[in-house]
């Protein structure tokens, strides 16, 4: 398909099959977020696949519980993906500095945007998710305090009956204007 068609494709999927995610699949998504830009080629970023049903499921249930109940959904899902920011290099990080722009969050969006078209590419779903128990997460995956955990990412097929949604988007018109 045309790029244009992968990004009409995807969308935030919410409604998971308990369809186990192809391994190869999930690699081929990283190896697309891998190769995503980054400030002064930085590379701010680390994945953690937990495709384990016992600590998808303590992981889901850690990072999605009380006020951040709203995102219980991807407890459904039989992937969650942990985006994990590093540290950026020190040019990144000074340029980002005397920009005063956090490069390393724009990074992680790039990355992560790779990620989540490649699992389109792959007939695979996606939401991301900065809504959780950040504490939660890192305590369950024994990360360091210091970790920073931004993104995760409910990964999954969609349920057989699943209908790709409407796309709700401003014009174009309205977003861009030429000079």
């Amino acid at each position: 398909m045309n790029f244009l068609e992968l990004v009409r494709k995807r969308y935030s999927l919410r409604k998971y099959s308990p369809r186990p995610v192809d391994r190869a699949a999930l690699e081929r998504c990283i190896e697309a977020a891998r190769l995503a830009p980054s400030a002064c080629n930085s590379q701010p970023w680390r994945f953690l696949v937990v495709e384990s049903p016992e600590l998808r499921e303590r992981l889901a249930e850690a990072a999605f519980s009380g006020l951040y109940k709203m995102n219980q959904f991807a407890c459904h899902a039989p992937v969650l993906v942990v985006m994990i920011r590093e540290t950026s290099g020190y040019a990144a990080r000074l340029g980002g500095t005397l920009r005063g722009v956090p490069y390393s969050l724009i990074d992680l969006g790039i990355s992560g945007e790779h990620f989540a078209l490649q699992a389109a590419e792959e007939g695979l779903g996606t939401c991301w998710l900065g809504w959780f128990n950040e504490r939660a997460v890192k305590k369950i995956l024994g990360l360091s305090r210091r970790a920073r955990v931004d993104i995760l990412f409910s990964v999954g097929y969609p349920e057989e009956d699943a209908v790709l949604p409407e796309k709700k988007r401003r014009d174009a018109a309205d977003l861009c204007e030429y000079r």
